[in-house]
């Protein structure tokens, strides 16, 4: 049977969205015929071409009457927009290098509002960053060619969404199906000739549609609209994210004039029981997870006896039938945490489904994709990693958990350095103690550039509150150890939790300073706090000191809720200076401001210590330096191999030389210790183990062969070079 599953516009430009990836490779396991497009990538290339463009100015200049003086400024460098779109885009794609110098040197490109208003960027990119400059440069190009678009000929466009509002908190089908039905603007129209081209391919079995986030639905809705007329009778299928958050209680038969089926979290066994009732194998009430329109209704359908397929046997998600190619590397902002989620490709993989703390308060800890946690091994991820880098020739992996556990990190870490794998990667953790010094440095040794957290509100208080299982000063110990072992730490802050005064927010706002004064972050944004559906905020909002006061629901969807917080007051006047504060904070300016003038208006002032995350910071090098070790810790060296060099002289000492992952390292010892030493560390070498045991630490103690005590030696220069030369204890 023939599948063909599409990504509708519109998610990111620079890399596929990774659910058809991963279920395209998980049919083809089990002897499909699996095909995939990205719909987003094929709109957003239609739309800025130079043959788009010409259709947009056009369709603008068909219009009567005066237009918004921004939209003027544009139309009067149509021709340099036009002589420049496809030059600026085949750079974008990496495929025209030496325009780099000709954009970063201005005069290129035709400059909109956005690009015009620019603010002083060269800091960023120094002298010798035309590439990542033009980059920057090239991406407010085409934010103004979309403020464009949006403005005039189809006002749901948007860079990396389309026709979000309309879908985002839509109890009711109204909006959309008003939008579906009216005239479509110009990118729609795009869209349906893309759909219609792809529909003179090859008949699928069945079609399934992902939908990440409400900017996909319209998409969605819409491609699905031209497939049921190029292929009537081919059944089509609606999953992904937005689905499984907030159609969890659908009962909107109009849905299914678009669509046959609507499946909840994770497909794989729901498109199996689908594929199975296409071919006459299951009758449609043992669908898995499914919503369907039966008399003119919608019914739920669960009745499935086989379990969800688990996580482990799920397959190797592939980029097949995907051109990379395509992708574009986007800078709009110079936040660069922001900039690793839009430049340069990225392979995603997951470490784990679901997520092993599942306590937030904040959080779908109810809903499948947090509460059912099945981690992979190590062996499996690795053979992932593996198998995608030679199909992609891409090195770069995005890990995409909810929050990848340590301990999987851990073992991966260990075997990408067994294997002499040399990949780079990321992913969101939680900012909690078993991220030691120690586990931080083998995490950037296996290729580990960036981790983003939760800090969240920076109050021990509201942490507690949220369930959050972590304290200011952990995250400060766990920040200070990524940021020492080269890993950019990005901070998710959120402000207007429940029962947060506007004191707390001010003092959060002080500890997120002292944060990024001491170098614990390099990149934070902060959220507005919106109670879901699904959390246990939601779920229990009495327990959280606040009330409900949602819309009725219409049938649709449900997922953000409207709340009222008697305590904690109205956080909306917070927003705009502690989004200031921290874009300066980014840039190194404004660390030693008073943290309430970036706020309007009077507001408390902070009971923190100045000194509070660096007095933090010192208790933790006491502790770290004084603590006993653990006999039972593993012991990896994470240099190159050791080598024990004799002494020139009959009296002299024995060295061992150490290559460290920054720089050789040299202890003089006796030969016993030498030769103790040097065993030590080649049996605690990652590479070529074969399944070997790592030495512990208490192993290492019993065949210390000194005088003095293990103990003693290990507080000693020799053992503290030893260790930061690449001596990691796990």
């Amino acid at each position: 049977m023939r599948i063909l599953l599409l990504t509708p516009p519109l998610t990111q430009l620079n890399t596929p969205y990774p659910a058809t990836a991963y279920l395209t490779g998980f049919l083809r396991s089990r002897g499909y015929d699996a095909e995939q497009a990205d719909l987003g990538i094929e709109t957003a290339l239609a739309v800025f071409s130079r043959a788009g463009l010409d259709r947009v100015f056009e369709a603008i200049r068909s219009r009567a009457g005066a237009w918004p003086e921004p939209v003027e400024a544009i139309l009067l460098q149509a021709d340099a927009y036009l002589d420049t779109i496809d030059p600026v885009i085949g750079f974008l794609q990496g495929r025209d290098p030496s325009l780099a110098t000709r954009i970063a040197a201005g005069g290129f490109l035709p400059e909109g509002p956005r690009l015009a208003a620019r603010e002083d960027d060269r800091w960023a990119f120094g002298t010798l960053g035309a590439a990542d400059r033009a980059r920057h440069l090239a991406s407010l190009y085409l934010d103004d060619l979309t403020d464009l678009i949006a403005s005039t000929v189809d006002p749901f466009w948007g860079l990396s969404r389309y026709g979000e509002h309309i879908a985002s908190s839509a109890a009711s089908f109204d909006p959309l199906a008003k939008a579906l039905e009216a005239p479509p603007g110009l990118v729609a129209r795009l869209l349906d000739e893309i759909v219609a081209r792809r529909a003179h391919g090859p008949r699928p079995d069945l079609v399934g549609l992902t939908v990440p986030f409400p900017g996909n639905l319209y998409g969605a809705l819409r491609a699905a609209a031209a497939l049921r007329r190029a292929w009537p009778g081919v059944p089509i299928v609606l999953g992904g994210g937005y689905v499984n958050t907030e159609l969890r209680g659908l009962a909107e038969p109009r849905l299914f004039d678009y669509v046959d089926y609507v499946a909840l979290d994770a497909g794989e066994r729901p498109l199996l029981c689908l594929l199975d009732l296409a071919a006459g194998k299951r009758e449609p009430d043992r669908l898995c997870r499914t919503f369907t329109r039966r008399e003119g209704k919608v019914v739920y359908l669960d009745g499935a006896g086989e379990a969800d397929v688990p996580f482990e046997e799920t397959g190797t998600p592939t980029y097949r039938g995907l051109d990379l190619s395509r992708y574009l590397s986007i800078v709009e902002v110079l936040n660069p945490m922001h900039r690793l989620w839009s430049d340069g490709r990225w392979n995603k993989l997951t470490v784990a489904h679901g997520c092993y703390w599942k306590q937030c308060a904040f959080c779908d800890v109810g809903l499948d994709y947090i509460k059912r946690y099945e981690p992979a091994s190590a062996e499996r991820l690795a053979d992932q990693v593996e198998s995608l880098v030679a199909e992609t020739g891409q090195t770069g992996f995005h890990f995409v958990d909810e929050a990848a556990p340590p301990s999987r990190l851990a073992d991966l870490a260990l075997t990408l350095l067994e294997r002499g794998r040399r990949i780079s990667w990321w992913g969101n953790i939680r900012f909690e103690a078993a991220f030691t010094p120690d586990l931080c440095r083998l995490l950037a040794a296996s290729g580990c550039i960036a981790v983003s957290g939760g800090l969240e509100t920076a109050s021990d208080r509201l942490l507690a509150l949220m369930k959050k299982g972590v304290t200011v000063a952990q995250a400060a110990r766990v920040t200070h150890a990524l940021t020492r072992a080269g890993i950019m730490v990005h901070a998710y802050l959120m402000y207007g939790f429940p029962t947060e005064t506007p004191r707390e927010t001010v003092e959060t706002l002080e500890r997120v300073r002292q944060f990024f004064a001491a170098g614990l972050i390099q990149s934070a944004y902060w959220h507005r706090f919106t109670a879901t559906a699904h959390s246990p905020v939601g779920l229990d909002p009495a327990a959280y000191g606040i009330t409900l006061a949602e819309p009725p629901f219409g049938a649709f969807a449900r997922n953000d809720l409207v709340h009222r917080d008697p305590v904690g007051g109205d956080p909306s006047a917070f927003g705009p200076g502690l989004a200031r504060a921290v874009y300066h904070y980014m840039h190194g300016v404004g660390l030693d401001r008073d943290v309430r003038t970036w706020f309007d208006g009077r507001r408390p002032k902070p009971r923190v210590s100045p000194t509070l995350i660096r007095d933090v910071l010192r208790e933790a090098t006491n502790e770290e330096t004084d603590n006993p070790l653990r006999h039972e810790a593993r012991l990896v060296w994470l240099g190159g191999r050791p080598r024990v060099d004799r002494p020139s002289g009959s009296r002299g000492s024995w060295r061992v030389a150490l290559p460290g992952r920054e720089g050789a390292v040299s202890v003089a010892v006796s030969r016993p210790i030498a030769e103790w030493l040097a065993a030590v560390i080649e049996a605690a070498t990652p590479r070529g183990r074969h399944g070997a045991p790592y030495p512990t630490l208490g192993e290492a103690a019993a065949s210390y062969p000194g005088r003095e005590s293990f103990e003693a030696w290990r507080r000693g220069r020799a053992w503290v070079r030893v260790r930061r030369a690449g001596l990691v204890i796990l």
